[in-house]
């Protein structure tokens, strides 16, 4: 039932935030084109619009709200998975120095011109949130199970160092306007939304999410130890390096799209781990979706609230963010 309701939410969502910006429209405007019933399948055509108006549909809302919904998606479920992973409820791919990791993997292949297109940066990001998490592992043992207040200072100090690395990038290979620019884009800001990146981000992120559920069970029995775990027939090392894998992939793809976008993955599966059962194989999907309408309601704000001024989004996820994770450190510590 949960799952129902947070899929009517989701598409709710989807068509309702079409519906918000400096330019307010009324669904019997949006809903008939994200449908694709516009003059097709023997449908009556809608009344024509203006061309601006329809490119504002096609070319900015719509890309816009599925891209949130793909990267909330991405963010959410690769929350879920490293916490259940590194067995500490403080695991967040933004709080353990992926996301940037990522974002300098982006950011290089950008300034310095590697290649060209969508997939080029989300290969760059891939590696560098690769890299990001192969230097927390090591600083951290080989990953083996530590103190949270351990994970999450190991995960400040990985972070902060992939942070100046991007920033030495920025200031070497970029001008000022485009170092403003990609800053700005660095705060998690999902106001370049494309089509290019709506098709890259969604494929990457509905192959990683597919995938991860599979490892459901995996993730169920890491709850009890590694040795339980191993003592009902799993194999806890391939498991943790797969999952640790596409959790970098999904990460990378949000990067890549949207910048750096934080404390998601750490609110969503503590808030949905309140709602429903603990079990991954419907946690999963139950994280996928509230993160994703989480998302399109954050960006949706954050484009509309000051307008005709634009905040990143990942300026209003870390204020909502790091109170709850005051919250969450409290309770773990205690």
């Amino acid at each position: 039932m949960l799952l129902i309701l947070a899929a009517a939410g989701l598409l709710a969502s989807v068509v309702g935030a079409s519906l918000f910006g400096t330019a307010n429209l009324g669904p019997l405007v949006v809903v008939p084109r994200a449908g694709g019933l516009v003059g097709r399948g023997g449908s009556p055509p809608a009344a024509p619009l203006p061309r601006l108006l329809d490119a504002l549909i096609w070319e900015s809302r719509i890309p816009r709200v599925l891209l949130a919904a793909a990267v909330g998606i991405a963010l959410a479920v690769s929350g879920t998975v490293l916490q259940s992973v590194t067995r500490n409820a403080l695991a967040d791919p933004y709080l353990l120095g992926v996301s940037s990791g990522a974002s300098t993997g982006a950011v290089a292949v950008l300034m310095l011109g590697i290649g060209a297109g969508g997939l080029s940066l989300s290969a760059g990001a891939f590696i560098g949130a690769l890299v990001s998490f192969g230097v927390l592992l090591i600083l951290l043992g080989g990953g083996r199970v530590a103190n949270p207040a351990r994970v999450v200072l190991t995960g400040v100090l990985v972070s902060q160092f992939f942070a100046a690395v991007t920033s030495v990038v920025l200031m070497v290979s970029g001008d000022a306007n485009s170092t403003r620019g990609f800053t700005y884009w660095l705060l998690g800001s999902l106001a370049g939304a494309r089509w290019q990146s709506v098709i890259i981000t969604g494929v990457i992120v509905l192959i990683g999410v597919v995938v991860v559920q599979f490892f459901a069970p995996a993730l169920d029995a890491f709850t009890f130890g590694w040795d339980s775990a191993a003592a009902l027939g799993i194999n806890v090392t391939a498991a943790r390096i797969w999952l640790m894998i596409l959790t970098a992939v999904m990460t990378a793809a949000a990067v890549a799209a949207s910048g750096a976008i934080g404390f998601l993955g750490l609110l969503v599966p503590h808030a949905v781990r309140i709602m429903a059962s603990p079990m991954h194989r419907g946690l999963l999907p139950l994280s996928a979706l509230v993160g994703a309408t989480f998302l399109i309601w954050v960006d949706t704000f954050a484009r509309t609230a000051f307008s005709p001024h634009e905040l990143p989004a990942g300026v209003i996820t870390a204020l909502l963010g790091a109170p709850a994770f005051a919250l969450v450190l409290r309770r773990v510590a205690s």
